[in-house]
């Protein structure tokens, strides 16, 4: 029996890297996880502790999971109903965003954050692409910027392309657990080749092996940075689902609506007609910017309409 962290999720098969000695063993799942109420594709994920039982194959069972600090989940791909585990005890998340080529929406930038506020997780935005970018590109740019940075949020603009800033990124990378996110053409695989240029053979053969019918969509890896930590690669996210978050929590995890919504005149106050509403008013008064407002009725609406599953 040993202990280890799982670093690579392909389908069935899970890559555990040992605790003592950091040996690299394939492993399959024993027994039927029900993980505490969480309906999940995927009962195991990049970033669990587990333990492990080593067969005479030269594979091995993942027996346990430890307890997890937080993990970070999307809907499922495939069922509504269930939601995917991207990743688990992790220390941070960046989302890499564009403002245009292709441009990510303030609605998926404003989903991922309220998710993650909801699972703990600290969230940086890396804007990239800085450099092809016209004038009034750049102008849009900054008032991005300005608008997360206002609410709480770190940013950093960036070319990945050219390396531009990217010195800073890997700073803050060091000794942490990070998930790498963002829509597709955001240019996170050149950001991930710049901060570890021989992750480009990684993807090679990863891409090989899911010609032998490995699931992509299920895919994620923890790759060991030189400065100490990880970065969880996590390919294919389009959207979040915010499960498990009933309507009257969604405000709390709006930074600025959960400040203003203090002085509401009711506690049980959604923010979206009622009368002495504090939260209303700031978005009138130009406190509270009016994407970020959208995107909190957005989500409502997702509760209203029940897209997603209600525990």
């Amino acid at each position: 029996m040993q202990t280890g962290l799982v670093i690579r999720n392909t389908g069935s098969w899970y890559t555990v890297k040992t605790d003592d000695g950091g040996q690299l063993i394939d492993c399959k799942i024993k027994g039927n996880f029900r993980l505490k109420g969480i309906r999940s594709t995927n009962p195991v994920a990049v970033g669990d502790h587990v333990t492990i039982v080593p067969n005479n194959e030269g594979t091995a069972f993942i027996t346990d999971i430890s307890d997890r600090r937080n993990y970070i989940i999307r809907k499922a791909s495939n069922l509504s109903k269930q939601s995917h585990i991207i990743a688990a005890n992790v220390d941070q998340a960046i989302l890499v965003v564009t403002v245009n080529y292709p441009q990510t929406s303030t609605t998926f930038i404003d989903r991922f954050l309220a998710s993650a506020e909801a699972y703990r997780i600290p969230v940086i935005l890396i804007f990239n692409k800085v450099d092809i970018l016209d004038d009034d590109e750049l102008r849009y740019l900054d008032m991005m910027i300005n608008l997360y940075e206002t609410v709480g949020y770190e940013c950093r603009s960036i070319s990945a392309e050219r390396g531009d800033g990217v010195e800073s990124v890997m700073q803050l990378l060091a000794g942490k657990v990070t998930v790498l996110s963002g829509n597709s053409g955001v240019g996170k695989s050149t950001l991930i080749n710049r901060l570890l240029p021989d992750a480009n053979l990684r993807t090679a053969e990863i891409s090989d092996a899911h010609n032998t019918g490995m699931h992509t969509t299920t895919f994620s890896e923890m790759l060991p940075l030189p400065s100490g930590g990880y970065i969880i690669d996590t390919p294919g996210i389009k959207g979040f689902g915010t499960f498990n978050i009933e309507p009257e929590e969604l405000s709390g995890y709006f930074k600025e609506i959960f400040r203003f919504s203090r002085d509401c005149r009711f506690s049980n106050c959604t923010h979206t007609h009622e009368p002495g509403c504090a939260v209303l008013k700031a978005v009138e008064d130009h406190y509270i910017a009016a994407s970020r407002y959208q995107s909190y009725l957005s989500m409502l609406d997702d509760k209203e309409e029940g897209k997603y599953r209600k525990d």
